[in-house]
């Protein structure tokens, strides 16, 4: 007979997974594969600020139909209050012990909410608060220290959370991203569906990115793609995303003479089969959190240039899965893909190493496993209090 320590908690938990939309989106994905992967135990419940999107249809077909609160005109309207009523009574009559918040706007219902209705709450910081305003960002940091945990999703964005916003240690997780790759690998073999252009054997660099943020500095790769093109003539760049500065990145490309040899290829849902045609990865933000992107590229096997920035360095550890450049730095970032380039054992050798690390660190049984741990001890272990940050801001 085992030892009841050793038996598996699976008291059930009443909990709420509260994302703003079903959008395309980094967290969104994030949250799907959640839901599908927490273990029976879980009666869940999802809240959205907004029901649509394409990722929608995966939630209903678990049995879920997500709740909508939608925010009013702005924070401070009566409809938001409203709103947060109606949440926190909804929590109440479903008997909810959990909340997870998965950003700022559906943290802004969840935790007032949460606090009302007597349950736990945790928030999701995903990032380095480089989308935020500074009204934003005094919003995020009173809703956190409001929460009774939060979870990041890389190490740099916890080291910020105790150095800037004075979180105690015992309040922050980090629970990496999940990749599933069974799944990704098969998306690969399904090839390519749409086009693109012919580079014959010519090596290839992708970039995944929306261009709809300066933060990602696609303007970076094009330069050094120029830069680099002068030690190896034959490069060829494919930037996957778009967005309203697509036009300007264009130009960009034309002025320094590489519009033959950068390709834009707009959104596409193939990218596994083009990281798949790829010699090298690349991600140059200049703020990031963890990057799906990249784990999607090192999952293909490729190695990785990135920048050293937010989450990046975390995943490819310069030299061993890939190189790390310093941001807004196209020269660095053209030596690094020349060297690539030109050293294919060594190239190789990183992109085996990544997709050892992916499969080993980054699968996305060990995200649920972790979230389930998390939740566990959150709603039947000790709990530390959230603190008192004082009064809300006013958005």
């Amino acid at each position: 007979m085992r030892h009841p320590a050793s038996m598996p908690d699976t008291r059930p938990i009443r909990l709420v997974q509260f994302t703003k939309s079903f959008w395309l989106g980094g967290t969104e994905v994030q949250v799907v594969e959640l839901l599908r992967g927490l273990p029976r135990h879980y009666p869940v419940q999802v809240a959205v600020l907004e029901k649509d999107g394409p990722l929608l249809e995966g939630v209903r077909a678990l049995g879920i139909e997500p709740v909508a609160f939608p925010l009013g005109p702005s924070a401070r309207h009566p409809v938001t209050l409203r709103r947060v009523v109606a949440a926190a009574s909804w929590l109440r009559r479903m008997k909810v012990e959990l909340v997870h918040a998965q950003d700022l706007y559906s943290a802004l219902i969840a935790v007032p909410a949460a606090r009302l209705a007597g349950c736990k709450v945790v928030v999701s910081r995903l990032d380095l608060g480089h989308w935020h305003t500074s009204l934003q960002a005094r919003v995020l940091r009173w809703l956190t220290a409001h929460a009774h945990h939060v979870v990041a999703n890389a190490e740099a964005i916890r080291s910020q959370l105790l150095a800037k916003e004075g979180l105690p240690p015992e309040r922050v997780s980090v629970i990496r991203n999940g990749l599933d790759v069974a799944a990704f690998d098969a998306r690969a073999r399904e090839g390519l569906f749409l086009d693109v252009p012919d580079i014959g054997d010519a090596p290839l660099v992708v970039h995944v990115a929306n261009m709809s943020h300066p933060v990602k500095r696609q303007e970076d790769l094009i330069a050094a793609v120029a830069r680099a093109r002068r030690r190896v003539p034959t490069l060829q760049a494919f930037l996957v995303g778009d967005g309203a500065r697509r036009p300007e990145l264009e130009s960009f490309a034309s002025a320094q003479g590489v519009a033959d040899a950068v390709h834009f290829l707009s959104w596409r849902a193939d990218v596994p089969a083009l990281y798949a045609r790829a010699t090298v990865g690349v991600n140059c933000s200049a703020a990031e959190g963890l990057s799906n992107a990249v784990m999607e590229g090192m999952a293909a096997g490729l190695p990785m240039v990135v920048t050293d920035v937010g989450g990046n360095p975390e995943l490819v550890a310069n030299g061993r899965r890939g190189r790390v450049v310093p941001a807004r730095a196209p020269d660095a970032l053209a030596s690094a893909l020349v060297e690539l380039v030109g050293a294919p054992d060594t190239a190789k050798a990183m992109g085996r190493a990544a997709r050892s690390f992916v499969v080993s660190e980054l699968g996305l049984g060990r995200m649920v496993a972790e979230h389930d741990a998390l939740y566990r001890r959150l709603v039947h272990g000790p709990l530390t209090p959230a603190r008192d940050a004082g009064p809300v801001p006013h958005p």
